[in-house]
């Protein structure tokens, strides 16, 4: 008879507790005068560009960019005056010894670690009552009805986060063994997925301004429209048209941040067939009308100044 024997599988990044989990949209003027706590935070510029304090240190963070605080480090935050800054901010406890790598770390996020932070904001979303744009709310709440495993697959999102991007620093640049040279194939037999994304993710950005069909963006980037769908469905979890309409609200919320156009200047910038056709659509993403985000996030602001000045 056969016998099997157990091993207990080693576990790096152990992370149990979570403190907040934030994204904010700010004004180009914002000013975080700063904090000090005992457990670690993450800050991911999402959109635009922010000046980080990190103890003595003045960083800026661009897009697509990632800071980790150490617990105890003052952190402070400004925006440049120009552009207005998406934040992506997590706080979290983790002892393990592997998190010394990540003390005042800056780094780049591949896509499949956007995908592990984009999979955090929408658990959190469905999980918790808690506003995400509220900074001085300390404590999560759960919502009373909440998908099976949702804190779960937030534990495991960032853990896997934490996870990719030390074996991506640290991963040794040994040459591959003789016989495995890396030889480029001919792009009209293969595209690899990732750069399909990105050439369409590029494509949509740079056509954010325009009306664009289904049909023509499959023409112009040389792809089927069933491998098109399944393509956005398995990386943004939604079809291209949706994605593309949420990209013009994300463009039409940086607008009205900049606070350089009117509602309906915005509209016909973004090409669309009206004022109340774009108002719709604002609503529909956002769940408020432009003038409600614009005084939203005024109000923001405010309550900031005073919470400083207090």
């Amino acid at each position: 008879m056969t016998t099997y024997e157990s091993i207990t599988l080693q576990r790096e990044f152990a992370i149990t507790n979570i403190y907040s989990i934030h994204y904010f949209e700010y004004m180009k003027d914002f000013i975080y005068e700063g904090e000090s706590h005992d457990f670690w935070e993450l800050v991911y510029a999402d959109n635009g560009t922010i000046d980080i304090t990190a103890d003595s240190a003045v960083i800026p963070l661009k897009k697509g960019e990632m800071l980790f605080h150490k617990p105890n480090e003052f952190h402070a935050l400004k925006a440049n005056g120009i552009s207005t800054p998406n934040l992506i901010v997590i706080s979290f406890d983790c002892d393990a010894p592997c998190m010394e790598f990540f003390k005042k770390r800056l780094v780049t996020l591949n896509q499949t670690e956007q995908f592990y932070l984009g999979q955090i904001i929408t658990e959190t979303r469905k999980t918790f009552v808690t506003p995400l744009n509220n900074p001085y709310i300390c404590k999560l709440e759960r919502k009373d009805n909440i998908d099976f495993g949702s804190e779960q697959i937030i534990q495991l999102s960032l853990e896997f986060l934490l996870l990719s991007i030390y074996r991506r620093y640290t991963a040794s640049t040994a040459p591959p063994p003789p016989g495995k040279k890396n030889e480029p194939t001919h792009p009209s037999i293969r595209r690899n997925n990732d750069d399909l994304f990105n050439q369409l993710e590029r494509y949509l950005t740079q056509n954010v301004y325009s009306h664009l069909t289904l049909s023509e963006i499959c023409k112009s980037n040389n792809v089927g429209r069933s491998q098109l769908e399944k393509l956005f469905h398995k990386e943004k979890g939604c079809g291209v048209i949706e994605y593309f309409c949420r990209l013009k609200i994300n463009v039409a919320k940086d607008m009205i941040r900049q606070a350089k156009y009117n509602y309906t200047e915005i509209a016909n910038l973004l090409d669309y067939s009206s004022y109340q056709y774009f108002s719709l659509q604002f609503k529909k993403y956002t769940r408020m009308s432009p003038s409600e985000y614009r005084s939203s996030i005024q109000n923001f602001s405010k309550e900031s100044e005073k919470k400083e000045q207090m």
